[in-house]
């Protein structure tokens, strides 16, 4: 499988699992400021959330690069990660762009190739 068909997935992936992992960690959050029940929710979503939220982050300066996004879509990708939830939004409106998809980025690539000789 070509990368950058890999990294689409993979993105796409870590867009889902980064806004569910919100969620687990805003559930754990409730038990543990809220209802002041248990902190074992925040400390098994935490983590977790951590990591997908560098995968995501990682996965999209990769797409910035083999995509070739414009600055401003690399911005709102990284922005995305900070609110809960807007990761999903992002990917769905970067689908519906034509961002996420290999040959709309092959095609960019073509067209550029012969301005660069």
């Amino acid at each position: 499988m070509p990368l950058r068909t890999t990294v689409i997935r993979a993105f796409r992936i870590l867009a889902v699992a980064e806004a569910c992992s919100w969620a687990a960690l805003l559930a754990g959050m409730y038990f543990k400021w809220i209802a002041g029940t248990t902190e074992v929710g925040v400390q098994v979503a935490g983590p977790v959330h951590g990591a997908l939220f560098i995968g995501y982050g990682v996965a999209a300066l990769m797409l910035w690069r083999v995509q070739r996004w414009p600055f401003r879509v690399a911005v709102l990708a990284g922005v995305s990660a900070v609110f809960p939830f807007a990761t999903l939004l992002f990917e769905r409106w970067a689908g519906r762009r034509g961002y996420l998809s290999a040959a709309a980025a092959a095609e960019a690539a073509l067209v550029l190739e012969p301005s660069r000789a």
